[in-house]
């Protein structure tokens, strides 16, 4: 690519001095205009190497300025008196005539010094800016890649402690719920403690796992309604309106038992009648829908919700996961109840079918 660069830029100006000579009645073949011409930017192609190295070495910066632009302006001059040198060599070397004779080196060189010494420094120039500007780009590049790592490192960092922040809150709620209980059968507190075992384990070995398919949401959620139904009895009814094709969607782990828990704790465990909980996911429009519905009092009219650590912590995590494309809305239902709608992407879970 350098290779044609070069070769592009010394035939340009081949045909400028054939045309050029042309015009003033100084007439040359195309293949000494070629030749000449080519023998020139074949010799800048050559030292634009260093050069090139020499402003990935010495970026022109704010800081010490004035000493990098002083050890560029020696190195242009170098250079171009590198170029004459090189130059006059090869002259010389391949016999190239001028007028009929062949020109020395000391020819060669003393005209090249009186008529390209400055053009020679404008190339370098614009060699050095070309390293230049590539040298900020890449490391444009790389303070963009880095501050990408760094962002999504910290944003899995505050994934992990939202979803650090469930188990505690699980756990206590849960013993309560047990403590609660034993005063009133033992042997139900029991069979309580023993799946609350099989929930932490669970929890425990998945507290790295940001996302699961739905089937597994609700397999763990199950686990859990087990506890609060043999704490609620007859009290609590759960109902899944979940089609089938939902259930290998991904969704974030421990999504839906704090929307549940709020389900129980505000619209079933005030209410002294029968209480039901109905559970929706349904795929709409490239997203995923999920609902959690129960048939308690809801708000009462004039009040804003008070979202406690589970909502808030979901909305917190669902923000970090998905930004501005996902929704999550709480509120009554006009049928009544109270109601956590959360609608994200749909992306198939890791293996499963779209």
């Amino acid at each position: 690519m350098a290779f044609a660069f070069w070769s592009v830029v010394g035939l340009s100006f081949a045909i400028q001095s054939y045309l050029t000579r042309t015009e003033i009645g100084l007439p040359v073949t195309w293949r000494y205009a070629i030749g000449r011409n080519l023998v020139d930017w074949y010799v800048f192609a050559l030292l634009s190497v260093p050069a090139l190295w020499l402003a990935r070495r010495i970026p022109i910066e704010r800081a010490d300025w004035g000493r990098r632009v002083t050890i560029h302006a020696a190195a242009s001059a170098v250079f171009s008196l590198g170029w004459m040198v090189l130059r006059a060599l090869v002259v010389s070397a391949l016999q190239i005539t001028e007028g009929g004779r062949v020109v020395t080196f000391t020819e060669a060189f003393t005209h090249a010094l009186v008529a390209t010494f400055f053009f020679n420094v404008a190339v370098y120039c614009v060699v050095a800016g070309y390293g230049h500007t590539v040298n900020y780009y890449r490391k444009s590049q790389e303070r963009e890649l880095r501050a990408s790592e760094l962002e999504t490192r910290l944003a899995q960092a505050r994934l992990q402690a939202l979803q650090m922040q469930l188990n505690p809150h699980f756990l206590f709620n849960t013993l309560h719920a047990i403590s609660s209980l034993m005063h009133k059968n033992v042997d139900a507190a029991d069979r309580m403690l023993t799946r609350l075992s099989d929930l932490l384990r669970h929890a425990l070995e998945s507290t790295h796992t940001q996302v699961v398919p739905l089937r597994d949401e609700l397999e763990f959620l199950g686990r859990y309604l087990e506890i609060e139904q043999t704490r609620f009895g007859p009290r609590l009814a759960v109902r899944y309106d979940v089609a089938p094709d939902t259930l290998e969607a991904e969704v974030p782990n421990l999504i839906l038992q704090p929307l549940v828990e709020n389900a129980i704790r505000h619209g079933i465990e005030p209410v002294a009648a029968a209480g039901q909980i109905e559970l929706y996911a349904r795929r709409e429009a490239g997203m995923l829908l999920l609902r959690v519905w129960d048939n308690g009092k809801g708000l009462p009219p004039g009040t804003t919700l008070d979202e406690g650590v589970g909502l808030a912590n979901t909305r917190a995590r669902l923000q970090q996961l998905y930004g501005a494309g996902h929704r999550f809305e709480a509120g009554n239902c006009p049928e009544g109840g109270f109601a956590v709608r959360v609608v994200i992407p749909w992306r198939a879970a890791p293996g499963a079918t779209a």
